[in-house]
Protein backbone atom coordinates (compact mmCIF):
# COMPACT_ATOMS: atom_id res chain seq x y z
CA UNK A 1 0.00 0.00 0.00
CA UNK A 2 1.38 3.58 -0.93
CA UNK A 3 1.13 5.56 2.31
CA UNK A 4 -0.29 8.94 1.74
CA UNK A 5 1.98 11.64 3.95
CA UNK A 6 0.01 13.27 6.86
CA UNK A 7 -0.34 17.13 6.68
CA UNK A 8 -0.62 19.40 9.59
CA UNK A 9 -2.58 22.64 9.62
CA UNK A 10 -0.38 25.28 11.30
CA UNK A 11 3.37 25.82 12.21
CA UNK A 12 2.22 25.74 16.15
CA UNK A 13 0.47 22.83 15.57
CA UNK A 14 3.24 20.89 14.12
CA UNK A 15 5.74 21.82 17.02
CA UNK A 16 3.67 20.91 19.27
CA UNK A 17 3.48 17.41 17.37
CA UNK A 18 7.21 16.81 16.61
CA UNK A 19 7.70 17.72 20.27
CA UNK A 20 4.91 14.99 21.48
CA UNK A 21 6.41 12.50 19.37
CA UNK A 22 10.01 12.96 20.47
CA UNK A 23 8.92 12.50 23.90
CA UNK A 24 6.71 9.66 23.26
CA UNK A 25 9.33 7.88 21.14
CA UNK A 26 12.33 8.50 23.50
CA UNK A 27 10.00 6.80 26.70
CA UNK A 28 9.54 4.06 23.98
CA UNK A 29 13.12 3.60 23.81
CA UNK A 30 13.95 3.72 26.69
CA UNK A 31 11.49 1.11 27.71
CA UNK A 32 12.49 -1.07 25.09
CA UNK A 33 15.95 -1.28 26.65
CA UNK A 34 14.81 -1.77 29.87
CA UNK A 35 12.79 -5.05 28.58
CA UNK A 36 15.29 -5.79 26.24
CA UNK A 37 18.10 -6.19 28.65
CA UNK A 38 15.36 -8.25 31.13
CA UNK A 39 14.50 -10.96 28.54
CA UNK A 40 18.29 -11.12 27.51
CA UNK A 41 19.05 -12.19 31.23
CA UNK A 42 15.98 -15.12 30.66
CA UNK A 43 17.27 -16.13 26.97
CA UNK A 44 17.70 -20.06 26.52
CA UNK A 45 21.00 -20.22 25.03
CA UNK A 46 24.26 -17.20 25.49
CA UNK A 47 23.95 -16.69 21.50
CA UNK A 48 20.19 -15.40 22.07
CA UNK A 49 21.50 -13.53 25.44
CA UNK A 50 24.42 -11.62 23.47
CA UNK A 51 21.99 -10.61 20.35
CA UNK A 52 19.11 -9.42 22.80
CA UNK A 53 22.03 -7.37 24.71
CA UNK A 54 23.29 -5.65 21.80
CA UNK A 55 19.78 -5.16 21.24
CA UNK A 56 19.28 -3.06 24.13
CA UNK A 57 22.59 -1.39 24.17
CA UNK A 58 21.29 -0.01 20.19
CA UNK A 59 17.50 1.09 21.86
CA UNK A 60 19.12 2.51 24.86
CA UNK A 61 21.65 4.56 22.14
CA UNK A 62 17.91 5.64 20.30
CA UNK A 63 16.98 6.99 23.27
CA UNK A 64 20.20 8.76 24.26
CA UNK A 65 19.61 10.41 20.52
CA UNK A 66 15.90 11.28 21.30
CA UNK A 67 16.81 13.22 24.32
CA UNK A 68 19.64 15.24 22.93
CA UNK A 69 17.16 16.53 20.15
CA UNK A 70 14.68 18.01 22.52
CA UNK A 71 17.63 19.45 24.90
CA UNK A 72 18.68 21.25 21.58
CA UNK A 73 15.28 22.84 21.13
CA UNK A 74 16.33 24.32 24.87
CA UNK A 75 13.78 22.56 26.67
CA UNK A 76 14.01 19.80 29.51
CA UNK A 77 14.05 16.19 28.13
CA UNK A 78 11.96 15.18 31.21
CA UNK A 79 9.66 17.30 30.86
CA UNK A 80 9.17 16.10 27.58
CA UNK A 81 9.48 12.57 28.28
CA UNK A 82 7.49 12.80 31.97
CA UNK A 83 3.76 12.75 30.37
CA UNK A 84 4.31 9.81 28.15
CA UNK A 85 5.93 7.69 31.17
CA UNK A 86 2.17 6.70 32.99
CA UNK A 87 0.36 4.95 29.88
CA UNK A 88 3.50 3.26 28.60
CA UNK A 89 3.96 1.73 31.83
CA UNK A 90 0.59 0.96 32.26
CA UNK A 91 0.52 -0.69 28.68
CA UNK A 92 3.58 -2.51 29.69
CA UNK A 93 1.94 -4.00 33.06
CA UNK A 94 -1.05 -5.05 31.20
CA UNK A 95 1.00 -7.21 28.40
CA UNK A 96 3.55 -8.86 31.10
CA UNK A 97 4.68 -12.16 28.94
CA UNK A 98 3.87 -15.86 30.70
CA UNK A 99 6.88 -16.54 28.95
CA UNK A 100 10.60 -16.06 26.91
CA UNK A 101 8.99 -16.72 23.53
CA UNK A 102 5.68 -14.40 24.58
CA UNK A 103 8.37 -11.59 25.40
CA UNK A 104 10.11 -12.26 21.54
CA UNK A 105 6.71 -11.90 20.06
CA UNK A 106 5.69 -9.05 22.32
CA UNK A 107 8.90 -7.08 21.28
CA UNK A 108 8.21 -8.70 17.62
CA UNK A 109 5.09 -6.81 17.62
CA UNK A 110 4.73 -3.40 19.85
CA UNK A 111 8.10 -2.37 18.10
CA UNK A 112 6.18 -2.98 14.39
CA UNK A 113 3.22 -1.64 15.25
CA UNK A 114 4.80 1.64 17.13
CA UNK A 115 7.48 1.97 14.62
CA UNK A 116 4.33 2.55 12.01
CA UNK A 117 2.67 4.72 13.99
CA UNK A 118 5.48 6.57 14.54
CA UNK A 119 6.15 7.16 10.72
CA UNK A 120 2.41 7.42 9.94
CA UNK A 121 2.22 10.38 12.43
CA UNK A 122 5.85 11.78 11.41
CA UNK A 123 5.40 11.87 7.30
CA UNK A 124 3.54 15.35 7.99
CA UNK A 125 6.13 17.05 10.00
CA UNK A 126 9.45 18.48 9.41
CA UNK A 127 12.44 16.13 7.39
CA UNK A 128 13.69 16.23 11.01
CA UNK A 129 11.05 14.42 12.79
CA UNK A 130 11.10 12.43 9.54
CA UNK A 131 14.65 11.31 9.25
CA UNK A 132 14.74 11.03 13.27
CA UNK A 133 11.83 8.59 13.42
CA UNK A 134 13.96 6.54 10.21
CA UNK A 135 17.20 6.37 12.70
CA UNK A 136 15.49 5.14 15.76
CA UNK A 137 12.90 2.57 14.31
CA UNK A 138 13.52 -0.94 14.65
CA UNK A 139 16.18 -2.39 11.99
CA UNK A 140 15.05 -5.28 9.30
CA UNK A 141 17.62 -7.08 10.35
CA UNK A 142 16.88 -7.39 13.85
CA UNK A 143 12.97 -8.11 12.73
CA UNK A 144 14.06 -10.80 10.70
CA UNK A 145 16.07 -12.74 13.84
CA UNK A 146 13.09 -12.01 15.52
CA UNK A 147 10.77 -13.57 13.01
CA UNK A 148 13.65 -16.41 12.73
CA UNK A 149 14.01 -17.28 16.24
CA UNK A 150 10.21 -17.56 17.15
CA UNK A 151 10.00 -19.67 13.69
CA UNK A 152 12.63 -21.84 15.25
CA UNK A 153 10.77 -21.87 18.62
CA UNK A 154 7.27 -23.13 16.99
CA UNK A 155 9.35 -25.69 14.26
CA UNK A 156 10.11 -27.38 18.31
CA UNK A 157 6.98 -27.16 19.84
CA UNK A 158 4.27 -26.61 17.07
CA UNK A 159 1.64 -26.06 20.08
CA UNK A 160 2.95 -22.94 20.62
CA UNK A 161 2.05 -21.69 17.67
CA UNK A 162 -1.67 -21.10 18.96
CA UNK A 163 -0.88 -19.57 21.60
CA UNK A 164 1.57 -17.07 20.28
CA UNK A 165 -0.69 -16.12 17.42
CA UNK A 166 -3.83 -15.22 20.38
CA UNK A 167 -1.24 -13.27 22.17
CA UNK A 168 -0.32 -11.36 19.21
CA UNK A 169 -3.74 -10.32 19.41
CA UNK A 170 -3.78 -9.40 22.41
CA UNK A 171 -0.93 -6.70 21.80
CA UNK A 172 -2.43 -5.61 18.63
CA UNK A 173 -5.11 -4.61 20.63
CA UNK A 174 -3.44 -3.25 23.52
CA UNK A 175 -0.74 -1.05 20.86
CA UNK A 176 -3.95 0.25 18.78
CA UNK A 177 -5.90 1.30 22.59
CA UNK A 178 -2.76 3.21 23.47
CA UNK A 179 -1.95 4.71 19.82
CA UNK A 180 -5.71 5.71 19.64
CA UNK A 181 -5.44 7.40 23.47
CA UNK A 182 -2.52 9.52 22.45
CA UNK A 183 -3.25 10.56 19.32
CA UNK A 184 -5.96 11.67 21.14
CA UNK A 185 -4.72 13.08 24.45
CA UNK A 186 -1.94 15.02 22.35
CA UNK A 187 -4.01 16.13 19.66
CA UNK A 188 -2.19 14.64 16.65
CA UNK A 189 -5.34 14.40 14.49
CA UNK A 190 -6.72 18.05 15.96
CA UNK A 191 -3.01 19.31 14.08
CA UNK A 192 -4.31 17.49 10.83
CA UNK A 193 -5.46 19.65 7.89
CA UNK A 194 -8.32 17.80 6.80
CA UNK A 195 -11.14 18.81 4.26
CA UNK A 196 -14.52 18.15 5.48
CA UNK A 197 -16.17 17.54 8.99
CA UNK A 198 -15.91 14.63 8.45
CA UNK A 199 -12.08 14.60 7.92
CA UNK A 200 -10.51 13.42 11.16
CA UNK A 201 -12.43 10.46 11.39
CA UNK A 202 -11.70 9.24 8.15
CA UNK A 203 -7.89 10.05 8.08
CA UNK A 204 -7.90 8.02 11.90
CA UNK A 205 -9.73 5.21 9.83
CA UNK A 206 -7.59 4.77 7.07
CA UNK A 207 -3.88 5.16 9.49
CA UNK A 208 -5.65 2.35 12.01
CA UNK A 209 -6.43 0.13 9.24
CA UNK A 210 -2.98 0.77 7.30
CA UNK A 211 -1.42 -0.42 11.40
CA UNK A 212 -3.50 -3.63 11.47
CA UNK A 213 -2.79 -4.21 7.44
CA UNK A 214 1.00 -4.08 8.37
CA UNK A 215 0.82 -6.10 11.42
CA UNK A 216 -1.32 -8.96 9.81
CA UNK A 217 1.43 -9.00 6.86
CA UNK A 218 4.38 -9.41 9.75
CA UNK A 219 2.49 -12.18 11.32
CA UNK A 220 1.86 -14.02 8.24
CA UNK A 221 5.33 -14.05 7.47
CA UNK A 222 5.27 -16.18 10.88
CA UNK A 223 2.92 -18.18 9.30
CA UNK A 224 0.17 -17.14 11.88
CA UNK A 225 -2.85 -15.64 11.72
CA UNK A 226 -3.28 -12.33 12.74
Amino acid sequence: MTKTPLTYGSTAAADDAELALMGLIAYQELTAFEHLSSDARLSPTLVDRETLGRFAVKEFEHFEMVRERIAERGLDPQEVIEPFMASLDEMHRRTKPGDWYESLTKVYVIDGVAADFYALIASGLEPEVRTLVHEVKTSQANTEWLRERLQLAITDRPERASRLALWGRRLLGEALTQAREIGEKYDYWGALQLEGPDGRGQEMTRLFAQLVENHSRRMRQLGMTA
